[in-house]
């Protein structure tokens, strides 16, 4: 780790910490909520974020395709009209720059949630786009991180039997 932030700046960690939570008084999801964070983690190449966010659903007894999937929502036939609508919204503010946040985007994005939820979601995007930037370019370190299914040396090989 470049700079161990957690330490060094409590005070950073404890507000973002505190805007990671705000999105959790609305009605969204916890499920969805996820789904957004793994959604921006995987746009920002973000490892140690993506493994907490797909090791928590997995610890909620959330079936694993479905996070392990959400790169390809658009194609995935068992995400609801909701869970398709909250990645779109993710991939255009993560990619703001290159989208500019289209209205057509957002229209599907209205139609699906309540304006509550709207600011709710778009604030879980923004926190978790926040904690990405700090865990990639601080290099946090993932296997710091409990409850991961890693192998045990990098250069391990999977069990044979795939697709």
């Amino acid at each position: 780790m470049r700079v161990g932030y957690w330490t060094t700046f409590p005070a950073g960690v404890h507000t973002l910490a505190e805007l990671e939570r705000a999105p959790h008084a609305a009605t969204v999801e916890p499920g969805l909520l996820e789904l957004v964070r793994i959604r921006a983690s995987q746009i920002n190449g973000c490892a140690y974020c993506l493994a907490i966010h797909n090791r928590d659903p997995r610890a909620r007894g959330e079936h694993q395709t479905r996070p392990d999937t959400v790169a390809a929502w658009r194609e995935a036939p068992y995400h609801t009209e909701r869970e398709q609508a909250a990645p779109a919204w993710c991939e255009a503010l993560t990619e703001l720059p290159r989208t500019g946040t289209p209205d057509a985007v957002f229209a599907e994005f209205e139609a699906q949630f309540s304006p509550q939820e709207i600011a709710a979601l778009t604030f879980a995007v923004v926190a978790i786009n926040s904690w990405n930037r700090l865990a990639v370019g601080l290099r946090a370190n993932v296997l710091s991180l409990n409850g991961l299914d890693l192998p045990e040396r990098a250069d391990a090989q999977p069990a044979s039997g795939g697709a």
